[in-house]
């Protein structure tokens, strides 16, 4: 019986969705260029999930966060169902610490950032296919969020901790400044303070990382 050469052994199958053209035309034109891949594409998770069910299991599901029928990491798990068992990961452009850490806790293969050189893709598809769990380093190295100091008390202030549950209730700094009978410039210090302590970039962000990490 004749071993088979490294060359004859079965190409990595891709599957990539997205909802913008260009993006897959990239991805697949790059990828079809390599003796070592098969890759297919699907507009939506639908389209995603039906060629799942007809063609696979693939060897790596790549999803767009954004692309409908996703719902946040959701579809995730929808398309990690229906991959038999195979990896599926995360595509991608800023992800937030909730979204990494969501899509990894449900089995995700990990994150491929659009804005990485695509020099940088056969590796991390490699990595994925067989196995790996791939979360790129400016990720890892992000600040991240200090939920508590050394005595187990939160690292933010009581009236900080007012100010973050009335962001969580959607609630713009005015109507927050009218309840806690604070200027509006406070408010807005208050907010400032919020996302530094908590690694965030925005309100919302912050709001979200302080369910990540358990505050409330």
């Amino acid at each position: 019986m004749s071993m088979m050469t490294p060359s004859e052994s079965k190409p990595i199958r891709v599957l990539i969705a997205d909802d913008h053209a260009m993006v897959l035309e990239m991805f697949k034109q790059f990828l079809s260029n390599l003796p070592d891949f098969e890759a297919q594409t699907a507009p939506d998770l639908d389209t995603a999930l039906e060629k799942m069910d007809a063609e696979g299991p693939f060897d790596l599901v790549l999803v767009d966060l954004d692309m409908p029928g996703m719902n946040g990491v959701g579809g995730l798990s929808k398309a990690i169902e229906r991959n038999g068992g195979n990896p599926v990961g995360i595509l991608t452009s800023n992800p937030t610490a909730h979204v990494v850490s969501e899509s990894l806790s449900l089995g995700g293969a990990g994150i491929i950032l659009k804005t990485e050189s695509l020099k940088n893709l056969t590796n991390e598809i490699r990595f994925m296919a067989n196995g790996g769990r791939y979360v790129p380093v400016e990720l890892i190295n992000r600040p991240r969020a200090k939920a508590r100091d050394s005595s187990g008390n939160s690292s933010l202030s009581e009236r900080e901790m007012t100010v973050l549950a009335l962001l969580a209730q959607g609630k713009p700094n005015r109507e927050i400044g009218a309840e806690l009978g604070l200027a509006e410039a406070t408010v807005k210090m208050h907010v400032k303070s919020i996302c530094a302590k908590l690694g965030a970039s925005n309100r919302t962000q912050a709001v979200i990382v302080a369910r990540d990490i358990g505050i409330f």
